[in-house]
């Protein structure tokens, strides 16, 4: 049995997946999910490369089924839950005009649905983390256009902000129990999410992925007594 064990949604590259390193450093058992198996395999390699206990499943995280099977395998094999990080996100842009009822539906399941979800499939095994030692952790990657809407990404807007509710919300149903929740709110990050955009802001003016991975290992590190809500990134040249 493992001492800590995370889960880790979208973990196949990017922001996910650094965290997955940060978690595997900080000695935590990892679960990593992510919609396609040939690159999850790779990061769930990788990290195995590093020495960390890994089990991945893939599937697609905006279905109900495939959140259970997932959350029924960290089960399996770790049997607790410490950290549970819900990065899995999908953005497709679109003036109102020209939104496709079928991204409409991805982006609402993937962004926000399956948060929910992954709270209620993973709540006993949260539970039982706060009580052992009042510090278990669910991190829910929003962006800082769930802070501030976005035109042509109306909703990925919608869906972020939808995150940034549900977070404050859990925060006050569940920081009793020792279950933190925090939102990251991050602008442009290097990413394959932001590729659309690299042509108006360059790769080397992006926040990291790294960025957001030391993020969380702060939220690792302080006292139960400590809940930071939200956390927003933006780069020197946003205003706030």
């Amino acid at each position: 049995m493992a001492d800590r064990a995370a889960l880790v949604t979208g973990a196949s590259s990017g922001i996910g997946l650094a965290i997955a390193h940060m978690l595997g450093e900080e000695g935590y058992a990892l679960t990593v999910a992510a919609r396609r198996p040939e690159k999850l395999e790779g990061a769930a390699d990788e990290l195995r490369a590093k020495g960390y206990d890994v089990e991945h499943v893939a599937g697609n995280l905006g279905d109900e089924n495939v959140i259970k099977s997932v959350v029924a395998a960290h089960r399996e094999r770790y049997g607790r839950l410490d950290v549970l990080v819900n990065n899995a996100g999908v953005g497709i842009g679109a003036p109102v005009a020209d939104i496709q009822t079928k991204f409409l539906d991805m982006q609402i399941n993937t962004n926000f649905r399956s948060i929910p979800l992954f709270y209620r499939e993973c709540i006993d095994m949260l539970r039982a983390a706060g009580a052992e030692h009042r510090n278990a952790l669910v991190v829910n990657t929003s962006s800082i256009s769930g802070k501030y809407g976005q035109a042509w990404l109306s909703v990925y807007s919608a869906t972020k902000f939808a995150v940034v509710g549900w977070t404050q919300a859990m925060y006050k149903e569940l920081a009793s129990e020792g279950i933190k929740s925090t939102a990251l709110c991050p602008a442009f990050v290097d990413t394959p999410m932001t590729d659309f955009v690299k042509g108006q802001v360059e790769a080397a003016d992006m926040i990291t992925p790294q960025d957001i991975a030391e993020s969380v290992r702060l939220l690792l590190k302080v006292s139960p007594a400590c809940v930071i809500p939200e956390i927003q990134f933006i780069r020197p040249s946003e205003d706030l």
